[in-house]
């Protein structure tokens, strides 16, 4: 299972265990929203997240954002029972947390096939630790369910005992890893957090510099930077244009038994085109989704 294209620009945590927050999920701009079951939940409050998620994605109204479980590893009280509820939920993936083998995939699955888990349900894996990023390639091929790959570089520069640095140059090896695996397998690839709120600055640095590493978007913590996150993730209309003109333009040059076309000077062939199209067509995709939140 390839990665379905749609826009990932914005994907927001919300703590499964705050009612409000899964309520208020429904009216904000997010592309797509991961519904969490380890991390922002406490030991105490895990059972009563995981029926108030599966209740909130049964009860509907998320509109056309891409809806994804996080749950807890099956190495924990709770991991078995999260994967088997949310199989049937009705969400579109489940993301399993600090992937490090084939075969921790290939457990999920297992458990998601015997719960009643419908066959366009994908598999997530989140990539959070140093084991995970040296068998990148191995996890993306784990299961025909495989939908995309999930930076986790908090834990990650945990592990690496590196520095966050503005540039996050400590953990560059790390990200073009997964991003190698994720595009050699066509798997979506979103990109890790930035933990300072107050700084807007280094927030849209992080996500220009994920973006032209190549990832799809980023995970968000806080609803106040989904619209920077949608904004920088999204082809411009500059772009937009560029490509809608070049694919015109090498489109009549293939009618008349051509290979490429110059356009304002710029050499074009079908590798740029294939591009554009890209480009285009996730933009398209965008106007869908905001029409359908009503943006």
């Amino acid at each position: 299972m390839a990665a379905t294209a749609r826009p990932r620009r914005s994907v927001l945590y919300m703590p499964g265990s705050n009612a409000r927050a899964l309520e208020k999920a429904r009216g904000l701009a997010a592309d797509g929203l991961i519904l969490d079951l380890e991390d922002a939940v406490s030991p105490d409050a895990k059972d009563v997240a995981r029926q108030q998620v599966c209740d909130a994605v049964k009860a509907g109204g998320y509109g056309g954002r891409e809806l994804l479980v996080r749950v807890n590893g099956l190495g924990t009280p709770w991991g078995y029972a999260d994967v088997a509820a949310a199989a049937s939920c009705g969400a579109h993936g489940i993301l399993i947390p600090k992937v490090e083998s084939a075969d921790m995939v290939r457990q999920v699955e297992a458990i998601m096939q015997a719960n009643g888990a419908p066959a366009d349900m994908a598999i997530w894996c989140m990539m959070e630790t140093p084991k995970g990023m040296l068998r990148a390639e191995e996890i993306a091929l784990a299961s025909p369910r495989m939908g995309g790959f999930v930076m986790g570089t908090s834990d990650l520069a945990k592990d690496l005992h590196c520095a966050h640095t503005a540039m996050r140059l400590p953990m560059i090896t790390s990200l073009g890893l997964c991003l190698l695996a994720a595009r050699a397998y066509g798997l979506a690839a979103i990109d890790g957090v930035y933990l300072d709120l107050n700084d807007d600055a280094g927030f849209e640095a992080h996500c220009l510099q994920g973006l032209e590493l190549g990832f799809d978007g980023k995970t968000l913590i806080h609803p106040k930077t989904i619209d920077v996150a949608n904004r920088l993730f999204a082809p411009s209309e500059k772009d937009v244009s560029w490509s809608q003109t070049i694919i015109a333009a090498h489109a009549a040059a293939a009618a008349e038994g051509k290979g490429v076309v110059v356009v304002d000077g710029k050499l074009i062939e079908n590798l740029h085109v294939e591009n554009a199209k890209r480009l285009v067509a996730l933009a398209e995709q965008i106007a869908q989704l905001e029409a359908a939140l009503g943006k």
